[in-house]
């Protein structure tokens, strides 16, 4: 019976690599689509402003990752589109942030320190966990 336990083991171990390698692949997938995404939205506000729009990129429906000011803002998106490394200024230039007080954007790093999605490196100067 030892030699039918180790290889249910084995089995399971082979199991789960397939699945991390997976969940792996999807999260990697994921990364380059938001990139794409980002990128497009780049050349969305760009030939919005070529073509005169006022607040050009908010005509478009919102992704819900930085809400026009009136509505509400999902920080932990807002959190997932800045680098690394970030200062309170690189909020700010978040799509849909510009106009947020600056309290409220200190009032989000905050929070993600306090809920240690955040570190904080230096002064002014923070870092994304994981």
């Amino acid at each position: 019976m030892p030699g039918r336990m180790e290889n249910s083991v084995s089995a399971y171990e082979r199991l789960r690599q397939q699945a991390l390698n997976a969940l792996n692949q999807i999260r990697k997938d994921i990364r380059a689509a938001e990139l794409e995404l980002d990128a497009l939205r780049k050349q969305e506000e760009q030939l919005g402003l070529i073509a005169g729009e006022k607040s050009a990129g908010k005509a478009s429906v919102s992704n819900g990752a930085a809400a026009p000011s009136h509505g509400r803002t999902d920080w932990r998106e807002v959190l997932a589109k800045l680098p690394k490394r970030f200062k309170a200024s690189d909020v700010r230039k978040v799509r849909g942030l510009s106009n947020k007080r600056s309290g409220e954007i200190f009032a989000a790093v905050t929070r993600w320190i306090d809920g240690g999605m955040v570190k904080r490196k230096d002064r002014g100067v923070y870092e994304r966990v994981g």
